[in-house]
């Protein structure tokens, strides 16, 4: 039994460049260059009816995405002339949203400006799946998905600073001082293989052997940490130590996310990571519901589907990109 082609990224994208126009000119949709392009193929006609879905379920989304990325789009808001009326601004705020939407539906890994931004000061970044990276002393360094480091090893001092994401530390002894930054604060090595993740207006370790000392801002004394210990931070003050297993939160290094009892949104948060694109829950209630278990981070539509045989949600994933639960 034959199957249909699939739409192809190339028809989609021109499908939502010719919705785009529509919006913004309607008497597009009547032109000859339009009619000409869904005739050419019976797929582009499919392509435009799921641009036009996609565009239908993104309106509250793309606004809560473009709050997000709030500042780092202010500079291209300012470029912007002032429209002539509240209407006009209206329309123009919500096509500045589904623009946003679009990009980050469209792009790998999901764009963020601010990452984008930060990517720009990296020496070594990942996208959508976990990379390996050996440092000029032979440190070995385990980026998550989505993740970015710079390296500054110069004036007798190792340094490596986290700009987003997260990674896993196995640090080769030169006698030279290694230290990470991260989120206005340092962890420096004392000998030991350790995870700094980036939690937004914070940090978090783990360590996995050894100690290592975290100095949740300038100034301050460190606090040490050894094998299968936990230490959060953020503005200048850490939480308080904790004992964790060590292998089992680290797992994604072998491609495992392991839970036990945490909010479905956190997990379709981790998962998102490791997609090509971006994945939207619009149910708050069910972003809350607890989740426990094991998930690859090869297969992130696979665990969603997983879970939603248990916890009865369904998805949608739209022109390969967005994946949106409900």
């Amino acid at each position: 039994m034959s199957h249909p082609d699939p739409i192809t990224a190339a028809q989609s994208a021109a499908a939502l460049q010719w919705l785009m126009r529509i919006n913004q000119q309607p008497a597009a949709s009547h032109s000859a260059a339009f009619k000409r392009w869904l005739l050419e193929d019976p797929k582009h006609r499919e392509a435009y009816t799921e641009a036009q879905l996609l565009w239908q379920l993104s309106e509250a989304p793309a606004a809560r995405l473009a709050e997000e990325q709030h500042a780092d789009l202010q500079h291209y808001l300012r470029a912007m002339a002032k429209p002539p009326g509240k209407g006009h601004w209206r329309r123009a705020g919500m096509a500045l949203a589904a623009a946003c939407l679009v990009l980050a539906v469209t792009m790998a890994g999901g764009w963020r400006p601010s990452d984008w931004l930060l990517n720009l000061q990296a020496d070594f970044s990942s996208s959508d799946a976990i990379r390996q990276v050996t440092l000029a002393d032979q440190s070995q360094v385990t980026l998550d998905a989505g993740s970015a480091i710079a390296v500054d090893f110069q004036q007798g001092e190792r340094r490596v600073r986290l700009l987003h994401g997260a990674a896993f530390f196995q640090v080769t002894h030169t006698g030279q001082p290694f230290v990470v930054e991260a989120a206005g604060g340092e962890v420096r090595v004392l000998g030991t293989q350790f995870e700094v993740r980036d939690q937004g207006q914070g940090a978090q370790v783990i360590v996995r052997s050894g100690r290592v000392a975290v100095i949740p801002a300038a100034g301050q004394a460190g606090q040490v940490l050894t094998a299968n210990q936990q230490l959060a931070f953020a503005d200048g003050h850490a939480g308080e130590l904790a004992s964790v297993d060590s292998d089992s939160r680290l797992a994604w290094r072998q491609g495992w996310l392991n839970y036990y009892q945490v909010p479905l949104a956190q997990v379709v948060a981790d998962l998102g990571r490791y997609y090509p694109g971006r994945i939207v829950l619009l149910d708050g209630e069910l972003a809350q519901r607890k989740v426990s278990g094991s998930f690859p981070v090869d297969e992130p539509l696979a665990a969603l589907d997983s879970l939603g045989k248990v916890l009865g949600f369904s998805r949608q994933t739209l022109l390969g990109r967005l994946t949106v639960i409900r």
